[in-house]
């Protein structure tokens, strides 16, 4: 599965991140928020990440106006379900125990946090 998922690079992850929290937006309303988060990209590099993007499937784009409205295709759980599907399948072989025992043992879990995974754990039992 590794090789036909696209990647997001960090710059179009930075992109995909001002969509997420301003909604859909013109390539210059989309620069303006990168601003706000310290990143200062010429128009034309907003535009070509914002096409890459749409090329990779994770933004559309909506041309019937005066300017082009992209907004994100995909949710930040759908990319992080899929980058954490390659990165178990590159790393662990498929396996995702490896990647989740990673992530708990890295990470200051909060009780909401160890109920949640308990409730998920629980439904997956129960489904087998």
């Amino acid at each position: 599965m590794g090789s036909t998922v696209p990647s997001v690079s960090d710059a179009e992850l930075d992109v995909m991140k001002a969509l997420w929290a301003g909604g859909a937006g013109t390539v210059r309303e989309v620069e303006g928020r990168l601003r706000k988060r310290r990143r200062r990209w010429a128009y034309n590099t907003v535009l070509t990440l914002l096409s890459r993007l749409r090329d990779k499937g994770f933004v559309e784009s909506d041309a019937s106006g005066a300017a082009h409205i992209f907004k994100a295709a995909v949710s930040r759980d759908q990319l992080l379900h899929r980058g954490l599907v390659e990165l178990a399948d590159r790393v662990c072989d498929g396996t995702a125990s490896p990647l989740l025992h990673a992530l708990v043992q890295a990470r200051k879990l909060t009780p909401a946090d160890i109920a949640e995974l308990r409730r998920m754990l629980d439904e997956i039992e129960s489904r087998e």
